[in-house]
């Protein structure tokens, strides 16, 4: 039987590019800008790591198919490197790679990085994406607002919310994430915002409005991991080991069965109870420290503190409006900003999740520094939409080996 990968990797080092509209840099040089700050932080040198893992979504606007720009561009030592896609699980795809070969014994030392660039392509939201001669022809004119602001009215609809109480949780979920990207020289908005600002803002799709909705960005995040005993005899101290690693992938049930009702996020829960499994935790609300979930939209991150586990069914609501997962809260949601201040760069979103988990453990995370020291932390990832989707969890902490 399967025992996970507990404990059995360390991140040696992690670093992240500025995110924004990073006009005077291609994607190599956003993966060279993450990847000099990981190097630098782990210790080591390029000839020393095993195998490399890059991940990129929509490949066709910056890098190509194959993994050759990031041996390239990095110089790696003619090593394995594998390219992969997972929609917007697609950074934490690459780190899951990296993992699995140094705990498998594949690999002494594993590099993970992740990478988008996608304001060169003019698009406002995500560029959009064709199958060349077989178009999906069941999704006409679908839209990613369409999409959440229907998991929005479903939510509503399920638990008797009252449509102002849902918006102004809604309004406070973006307000607190820029509060917190604020602090965060690396985020790419970083302007704060009111209540009001937000609840007046233009409407997208109802219920959803602008500020709602978060944008794209060009970025690039980076790990190098490796095993406890390596890392110790490197000299590191302070070890932030990885405790679970889970992907939950739809199949076609939600689209497809009215058992489900459009109100939560299937995968979520189902890859949330795995890892929280794989790591040992049996109160999340009461264990779990920090975490940055996938804030695509505000009613996302609404809805995952349910589908968490952390979150009571139909009390998201009250816990946004009484500070739970503000910065100074019982658990911050987004401490970094999340996508609603970065953007989002697809491959390189869930590194950068992992990047403020890692930096918030050992202390080094500077303004916006959680002061009790936080000992686990979770990132969530989920792409597509609501009823067909790909949702990734990664859980690090402390080491305590």
């Amino acid at each position: 039987m399967a025992k996970g990968i507990r404990d059995k990797v360390a991140i040696l080092g992690m670093g992240c590019s500025k995110f924004g509209e990073r006009w005077d840099m291609n994607a190599e040089d956003l993966m060279v800008e993450a990847y000099t700050e990981a190097l630098g932080d782990a210790g080591i040198e390029t000839k020393q790591i095993d195998a490399a893992w890059l991940g990129t979504a929509i490949e066709e606007q910056h890098v190509g198919k194959s993994a050759v720009p990031l041996a390239v561009a990095l110089r790696l030592p003619y090593i394995p490197v594998t390219r992969v896609e997972n929609f917007c699980a697609t950074g934490t795809e690459a780190f899951r790679g990296a993992v699995y070969a140094v705990a498998s014994g594949a690999a002494d030392i594993a590099l993970a990085l992740g990478v988008e660039k996608l304001k060169d392509t003019g698009y406002g939201g995500l560029p959009q994406r064709g199958r060349g001669t077989l178009p999906n022809m069941t999704w006409p004119n679908a839209s990613a607002p369409g999409y959440f602001a229907q998991l929005a009215a479903a939510y509503r609809a399920k638990h008797g919310s009252a449509p102002e109480d849902l918006k102004r949780a809604m309004a406070h979920v973006s307000v607190k994430s820029h509060d917190n990207g604020g602090r965060n020289a690396k985020a790419h908005l970083r302007n704060k915002i009111t209540i009001d600002t937000v609840l007046n803002s233009p409407m997208i799709a109802e219920p959803l409005g602008l500020y709602d909705c978060c944008g794209v960005s060009d970025g690039a995040a980076c790990a190098i991991v490796t095993t406890p005993e390596i890392a110790r005899s490197l000299g590191k101290r302070d070890l932030v080991s990885v405790k679970a690693l889970q992907v939950s992938v739809s199949n076609g049930t939600e689209a497809q069965h009215n058992s489900w009702d459009g109100s939560y996020f299937a995968t979520t829960r189902i890859a949330a109870t795995r890892a929280y499994q794989e790591a040992g935790i049996e109160k999340p609300r009461d264990e779990i420290s920090l975490i940055e979930v996938h804030d695509c939209f505000s009613v996302t991150e609404l809805v995952t503190m349910e589908d968490l586990h952390i979150s009571a069914e139909g009390r998201a609501i009250h816990d946004i409006l009484d500070g739970f997962y503000d910065a100074d809260g019982t658990i911050p949601c987004q401490i970094d900003g999340g996508l609603k201040c970065f953007g989002h760069p697809i491959g390189a979103s869930g590194l950068r999740m992992i990047y403020e988990m890692y930096l918030q453990m050992q202390g080094r995370a500077g303004e916006r520094q959680r002061q009790d020291m936080p000992r686990l932390g979770l990132t969530h990832n989920l792409g597509g939409f609501p009823h067909q989707n790909v949702c990734s969890i990664s859980i690090v902490g402390r080491y305590e080996g």
